[in-house]
């Protein structure tokens, strides 16, 4: 049997493992930490349950495939509700709206927030609908490191350009008129850890894909995602190792030769699949990048969002709330000129509350930029209090006397316990067409025999796509091996 050596026990380094399993290859996942899930994670103390990682999923069918691929039914294993509605939006001025994926409530609520704007959420969905079209023809299925075939051109030729080919911001400022819907829509090129305004329009097909195809939760947590997953990879023989570090990546002759763990033992394997940061690659295969290494700000250039994550058990459920919640700040641009200009928190956060029923438990999420500079208590004390002050502004019930545990995630924690550099979520930033269309590679170009796969790679971040990324990785594999 082939071998092959993963590298983080992340979504995708789990999936990857599970389909070349199944294929008939040997595999072996090594996680650095205590857990498998990487940023898909679970915490729990005194009895309270945490998703410490992503709370809405898209894209169902993905799931089902990655299942089917591993010879299983997912309805078998898992229960996935439709959210209806999606979330509840709170703006600065006081106007409050739910979000659905349902047309004629969605209409209902614009006629009444956005009566001017239906026109041009019609012409949001036609091209949304299209860039949904050409990424599922190409840009989900394949590498674009790849040759294209003839379907490929032929996708790419209805390509919309008069609004694809430009910014995020400006082609949502050209179809609606409202201040709310835009910043609504402005807000989806954060789901891949960047900004709207910065961003290539191209990335509409985010907020289509989750009006045309709803958003899910999935019964239990969404780590049951990965629990069920590793049910299986265990069931097919995969051998799964915890706190097993990975310090170097084996070659030579320019081939991938297997890796080192931090015990010192060494692992031979034919092909070696990096699902750790990508920009943690060089530094497992002793690569100097040569002249003076950056730090600071300039080293955090180009590198997607980090977040500022508190998690709060209650002592009473809250009341009058939805499972997700979000409270803008007043001044978007500003908010992301701060994070990506002066690559500081923000001084009004827009803030994101996940609340499972029976809300008594509240994930609470700010964007805030990747860095290397360590955030103490102080830094910890500061951003806390803008973000209350922006939940007491938005309406928000009152629930500090209720804690009973709390957890805080930061840009220094998140790099720490997943390798990330900077604590950046989605590895680089999605600014621009190469950064948002060339991610880096499944396919090492440097090192034969090396593979990557996750949400630092292609097809980019988000659960549904760090799984499309294991079936590409582990396609490309098997050709190669055939």
């Amino acid at each position: 049997m082939k071998k092959a050596v993963i590298i983080g026990g992340g979504l995708g380094g789990i999936a990857v493992a599970l389909r070349l399993q199944c294929a008939g290859w040997q595999t072996t996942v090594f996680e650095a930490g205590p857990t498998f899930g990487g940023k898909m994670n679970r915490w729990q103390k005194d009895g309270f349950t945490f998703d410490t990682g992503p709370s809405l999923i898209t894209m169902p069918w993905v799931f089902r495939e990655t299942f089917a691929a591993a010879g299983a039914r997912l309805e078998d294993h898992l229960e996935m509700k439709p959210l209806a509605p999606i979330a509840e939006y709170r703006f600065h001025d006081g106007t409050r709206f739910e979000y659905t994926s349902s047309l004629p409530d969605w209409l209902a609520t614009m006629e009444r927030v956005a009566p001017g704007d239906q026109d041009g959420f019609y012409r949001f969905l036609e091209l949304g609908a299209k860039l949904f079209a050409i990424s599922k023809a190409t840009f989900f299925d394949r590498s674009p490191y790849e040759a294209p075939g003839p379907g490929e051109w032929r996708a790419m030729k209805n390509m919309p350009l008069r609004l694809a080919w430009g910014n995020y911001q400006k082609t949502i400022e050209k179809l609606f008129k409202s201040p709310h819907l835009r910043q609504l829509y402005g807000r989806y090129p954060t789901y891949v850890g960047s900004s709207p305004w910065l961003s290539p329009a191209t990335l509409a097909v985010i907020p289509y894909i989750e009006f045309a195809f709803g958003g899910y939760a999935v019964t239990g947590g969404l780590y049951r995602i990965v629990e069920e997953l590793l049910g299986l990879a265990r069931q097919r023989g995969v051998e799964l190792a915890a706190n097993a570090r990975v310090v170097r990546i084996e070659k030579s002759g320019g081939v991938a030769r297997g890796v080192e763990l931090a015990s010192g033992e060494k692992v031979a394997a034919d092909v070696v699949i990096m699902n750790g940061d990508y920009g943690a690659t060089a530094g497992l295969l002793g690569v100097a990048t040569g002249g003076v290494k950056a730090t600071g700000k300039s080293a955090m250039q180009g590198r997607s969002m980090s977040g500022f994550v508190q998690l709060y058990g209650l002592r009473k459920p809250l009341t009058g709330i939805h499972r997700h919640t979000v409270c803008f700040s007043e001044d978007y641009k500003k908010e992301f000129s701060q994070i990506f200009n002066e690559r500081r928190f923000p001084d009004d956060p827009t803030v994101y509350v996940n609340a499972p029923d029976p809300f008594d438990t509240l994930f609470i999420m700010a964007n805030t930029p990747a860095t290397e500079e360590v955030w103490d208590e102080a830094r910890i004390a500061e951003a806390r209090a803008r973000v209350f002050r922006r939940l007491r502004l938005a309406g928000f019930p009152e629930f500090e006397a209720d804690i009973a545990v709390s957890d805080f995630w930061t840009p220094t924690r998140l790099s720490e316990r997943y390798l990330m550099p900077g604590g950046a979520i989605y590895g680089v930033d999605s600014h621009g067409w190469k950064n948002a269309f060339l991610r880096p590679p499944n396919v090492n170009p440097a090192v034969r025999g090396l593979y990557h796969v996750g949400g630092s790679t292609h097809p980019g971040g988000g659960t549904p796509t760090v799984l499309m990324s294991a079936a590409i990785t582990a396609r490309l594999i098997g050709q190669r091996f055939a």
